[in-house]
């Protein structure tokens, strides 16, 4: 039997969560019919410890997810244990290839009490500490040797194949690229620029840096170990404002 008032209770202390932790969240109430997210959900938790104590002796039947702008989300369970308050955990990204987590520590969920405020303050301290760290080390494992961009600087590096391949961290930078030819990865989040048309890859290049410059992106193109620039595309090198900018601080 599903319990109304259980399910009104969960939807509302993460509703409280979402606004009280720090950044911008959202909060979205999966009841029992909704099987499938769960489901989905409950293979994604990325967890070793309570949650997965729990769901190990008992399914996942309803959960709040908490989401953030960047991808980011945590999921909050009901306790079986007959202890009040909530367990809540991470969320591992969708789609990322399963060597990205090789060598990356769980950042396994924590017991909460039944006031969200002082819940969030708990949160925000432990979990998503470990949360942002885990993060981004699996994303930066994602990246198979692609340097990551910053907020304000896209970093495009030359690729064995004759390619150019990027990871934005914003949007807005990312419809730009996709507009001059580069292809996103689903996978991986990794946009690439095939460079069978040299004359196509440098003219994208050169028109991308002025386009983000606009948005106070700057750019700069970097060649791996081993690698020089082709001869036939001398003029891919696109204008790299980032020479007078200062190195953006890394998030993470």
């Amino acid at each position: 039997m599903h319990n109304h008032d259980t399910s009104e209770r969960l939807a509302s202390y993460a509703d409280v969560l979402a606004g009280e932790l720090p950044g911008t969240w959202t909060s979205t109430h999966l009841p029992p019919e909704a099987k499938d997210d769960l489901a989905e959900l409950a293979d994604r938790i990325w967890d070793l410890d309570l949650a997965a104590a729990a769901l190990a002796e008992r399914p996942l039947r309803q959960a709040a997810v908490l989401s953030r702008p960047d991808g980011a989300q945590l999921v909050l369970l009901d306790r079986h244990d007959a202890r009040d308050g909530f367990l809540i955990a991470a969320v591992a990204p969708h789609a990322l290839p399963d060597e990205a987590y090789h060598a990356v520590r769980e950042p396994n969920g924590i017991a909460l009490a039944d006031d969200p405020f002082l819940s969030a303050e708990q949160i925000a301290g432990d979990l998503l500490a470990r949360y942002d760290s885990a993060l981004a080390q699996v994303r930066h494992n994602a990246l198979g040797g692609i340097q990551p961009s910053q907020p304000d600087r896209v970093v495009l590096t030359w690729q064995q194949d004759g390619s150019v391949a990027t990871a934005p961290v914003d949007d807005r930078a990312g419809a730009i690229l996709v507009t001059h030819g580069f292809a996103q990865d689903p996978q991986s989040g990794i946009f690439r620029l095939s460079g069978e048309d040299t004359r196509a890859q440098a003219r994208a290049l050169r028109e991308i840096g002025p386009q983000l410059d606009a948005l106070g992106i700057g750019t700069a193109l970097q060649h791996p170990a081993g690698r020089t620039t082709p001869t036939s595309a001398p003029a891919a090198m696109p204008p790299s404002p980032a020479g007078s900018r200062a190195p953006a601080t890394r998030a993470r």
